[in-house]
């Protein structure tokens, strides 16, 4: 059956377009919840150099996440007109993923306390055995360590 300008089920179906669009957004969303389930894995266990692996995937997707989010807020349109299960199956990925990103964010901080409390103390080890057995020389002057004598080293507090 075809419909007419005066079919009532005709405005009530979207365009094809918009329904491929909405199921595309549902395996964007529901791969970089994947990727995301990876990485904060990778940063649980301890290896961070696990999550780095599928890096490149993980930014090319979320900004494509981030392009399509944005073009779907700006035409909400797009998602009433989906059907009900299509809907609701963007609605569940999407929670899934905001559950994902908040898990990742807190295996992700505390990846970073440790590296930096790392750092911290690499640092200061570093400082108390350059500044060990440092005195003065006859003439009066500072005279080196052999371990300071020529190497450098800049610390930040931060990792």
């Amino acid at each position: 059956m075809t419909s007419t300008p005066s079919d009532p089920t005709a405005a009530a179906s979207p365009p094809l377009g918009s329904m491929d669009r909405i199921e595309q957004m549902i395996r964007l969303t529901e791969r970089l919840t994947q990727l995301l389930v990876e990485q904060a894995t990778a940063f649980e266990a301890k290896r961070p150099h696990d999550a780095a692996l599928n890096m490149d995937e993980t930014a090319r997707l979320a900004n494509a996440y981030r392009h399509e989010a944005q073009r779907l807020r700006g035409a909400p349109g797009e998602i009433e007109q989906a059907p009900l299960a299509q809907r609701r199956r963007l609605l569940r990925a999407t929670e899934a993923f905001d559950a994902v990103v908040a898990r990742h964010g807190r295996a992700l901080m505390a990846a970073k306390t440790i590296t930096e409390g790392l750092v911290q103390a690499i640092a200061r080890e570093v400082t108390k055995q350059r500044t060990a057995g440092a005195g003065y020389g006859p003439s009066g002057s500072h005279k080196p360590t052999p371990n300071s004598a020529g190497a450098a080293i800049t610390l930040n507090q931060r990792a």
